[in-house]
Formats: C-alpha cells, sequence, structure tokens
C-alpha cells in the first residue's frame, strides 16, 4: 500500500508539469500564429479562431497545474536545435508553429487521460480544429498573393534556369509556372523540388505546369491546366481546396467553362503570336478587353508580351501579365522584372484614384 501512494505522490507532479510545459506552448505557437493571421493576413476570421482556441486552453490551465511549474528544474530549458535557431521564410515558420501546437496537444490528450478525461476530450476535438486551421490558413494565404500578383512568370529551358529564377524573385517576383514539356520526369522533380525552395524562400508562389502529379510531389502551390488537360474537377478531386488550380483559355466559351469548373485564375491569350505556343493563333487584345469586362476571378493576360508591347496591354484591360521570353531570356531578369512591377503598379494605381478624378470634375 506505501509503494502504490509513493508512486501516485511521484507521478502526480510529473504530470502536471507536463500539462503546464504544453499547455503554455500550445498557447504560444496559437499566439504566433495569431499574429499572421492578423497582420499579415488580416484575416479576422483566422485570428479570431486562434484566440477562440487560446482562450479555451486558458481555461483548461487550472491553477494547481500552474504550482507545478519548477522552471529551475526543468533540464529542457537547456535543450535547443539549429533549426529552432533561424526561419527561411514566414512559411516555415508557420509550419513550425502548427507543428508545436499539434504536438503539445497530442501531449496534453494523453496525460489529461490522467488528469481529467474531459480535458482529454475537449483537447482531442482541439486537435482537429488545429488540422482545419493549417489546412485554411496555407489555402487563404495562397489565395490572397495569387490576389495580390500582377506579373507572372512561367520558365522556359535554360542552362542559367535557377540563376534567371533567382533574379526574378529578387526584383519581387510572387508567381512562378515551371513549364518543361521535353525533360526526363526525374530531372523535372529535381527542378521541381529546387524552384519551390527558391520560390517558397522568398515567399512566392509555385505553379506547375499541366502535371498533377508532379505538383503533389514537390507540394507546389498549385498546377496550371491547359485545354487538353485533365478536367479543373479531377484536379480539384486530386489536390484537394488548398492548392490554386490555373486554366489556359483562349476565347470567351473557354473562359466561361473554366470559371464555371471552378478554376482559381485563367490565363487569356496568346495576346501575341508566341513560339511557346506554336501554330496556336493570336486571340489579340479583343478577348483581353473581353476578359477585362467579365471575368469574376484573376486572370493573366499572356503570350507574346513584352517591354515594346506591355502598354498596348495594359490599355486593353489588362491588370495582369504573364511573361516568358521578356525575362527568361533578359540580360537582367531584375532589372526587367522591376520594370513590369512598375508598369503595372502604375497601372494601379491609376485606375484606382480614377473614380476619385472624375468625381472632382463633376
Amino acid at each position: 500500500m506505501g509503494d502504490k501512494n509513493n508512486n501516485i505522490n511521484f507521478i502526480q507532479p510529473a504530470v502536471y508539469r507536463i500539462l503546464d510545459a504544453n499547455l503554455d506552448r500550445a498557447r504560444e505557437g496559437l499566439r504566433i500564429i495569431e499574429e499572421w493571421c492578423r497582420f499579415g493576413l488580416n484575416s479576422g476570421q483566422l485570428a479570431n479562431e486562434c484566440k477562440q482556441m487560446r482562450q479555451e486552453l486558458a481555461g483548461l490551465h487550472s491553477s494547481e497545474i500552474r504550482a507545478a511549474r519548477d522552471t529551475p528544474g526543468d533540464p529542457g530549458t537547456e535543450l535547443t536545435h539549429p533549426k529552432e535557431e533561424q526561419r527561411s521564410g514566414i512559411e516555415q515558420l508557420l509550419q513550425a508553429n502548427l507543428c508545436r501546437v499539434e504536438e503539445a496537444l497530442r501531449v496534453i490528450e494523453e496525460y489529461g487521460k490522467l488528469y481529467s478525461t474531459q480535458m482529454s476530450a475537449d483537447v482531442k476535438q482541439m486537435r482537429y480544429r488545429v488540422y482545419t486551421l493549417e489546412s485554411n490558413l496555407l489555402a487563404y494565404r495562397r489565395h490572397q498573393l495569387l490576389k495580390r500578383s500582377h506579373l507572372y512568370l512561367v520558365t522556359s529551358p535554360s542552362e542559367n534556369l535557377f540563376n534567371v529564377i533567382e533574379a526574378a524573385l529578387q526584383g519581387g517576383l510572387t508567381l512562378l509556372q515551371y513549364r518543361d514539356k521535353t525533360s526526363d520526369d526525374s530531372i523535372r522533380l529535381s527542378y521541381a523540388h529546387k524552384l519551390r525552395q527558391l520560390c517558397h524562400h522568398y515567399g512566392a508562389l509555385f505553379i506547375i505546369n499541366d502535371r498533377v502529379d508532379l505538383a503533389v510531389a514537390v507540394d507546389a502551390d498549385g498546377v496550371h491546366l491547359g485545354q487538353q488537360d485533365i478536367p479543373v474537377a479531377f484536379a480539384r478531386q486530386i489536390l484537394g481546396t488548398q492548392r490554386i488550380i490555373g486554366k489556359s483559355t483562349t476565347n470567351p466559351d473557354e473562359m466561361q467553362r473554366a470559371i464555371q469548373e471552378g478554376a482559381d485564375y485563367i490565363g487569356v491569350g496568346p495576346v501575341y503570336e508566341t513560339p511557346t505556343k506554336a501554330g496556336k493563333a493570336a486571340a489579340g487584345v479583343e478577348y483581353v478587353q473581353y476578359a477585362a469586362k467579365n471575368s469574376p476571378i484573376p486572370w493573366f493576360a499572356i503570350g507574346g508580351i513584352d517591354m515594346n508591347n506591355l502598354n498596348d496591354v495594359l490599355k486593353s484591360g489588362a491588370e495582369r501579365v504573364a511573361v516568358v521570353r521578356a525575362i527568361m531570356e533578359a540580360e537582367q531578369p531584375t532589372l526587367i522584372t522591376q520594370y513590369f512591377h512598375s508598369q503595372l503598379t502604375r497601372v494601379q494605381t491609376l485606375r484606382s484614384i480614377e473614380p476619385q478624378v472624375v468625381q472632382s470634375h463633376v
């Protein structure tokens, strides 16, 4: 009997300390995520979900659990890992803290069974809510970045592929599509991995052309489909709601079908004849004008667009453009990227103040 009581007396403080540490860890991780939802994404809904879970955890953090805290006697305070000392970007920061919250909740769920079965059950349900938060957070960030992206670079084969892409990213590029129709899959897989890492390091979206399987394999942000590729609905079943799906369109009928199918954005073109779409007649600026008036989702004018004809495309109503050769074959990709950004920003600014200008002359 005495041994049993001694065992209980030994176990109870340890369980309380475990619960205390992990309740703190989960709340801290949620607060870090909440701050990004609030200030980085401007999403009151996501921020409020984080706050609600923090408050629920605070309610579980009883005084008897807190009283067991022994920070000076905790050997874990001296433990660290090099990966915890730096973050390569916001993606890694968010992922690290989501994992921290999920792991902490799992610990509370298991050790909570020794303290309160109700606590264990509540925290189990919260863990599923965090999984949902993770999915929603990633999807929300991707779609917000898509909306803010006005320049879209589509790659073409190049001996200096990675140097060109990094130079464009340094120039402010936030949306990249890896397009390679000829290389072996092993090469494409290797290149896609490297490009995704580059894009995420600079906070840019990474899209794979055509290949849904490669997009899944490298955890790309999405896929771009042509008219001859699998339907958007089928791609959505494979990719889920988190990832972005784009669709090429060449006329109003294809545009309407892509929108009805659930594409997140569309390509509008080719505006001009281009070797990347050999044998395909140019859609012309008339289709750009149609898209400007009728597309409810983000769209990118594409096809033969360069510095010489950019203004004509913008005058036709485009606010977003996709380019290939203009940057991939440029001697100074960073400067060209910055030039496109400056022109696109100028047009956005003029169009945003136009109603005020009109009103001032009424």
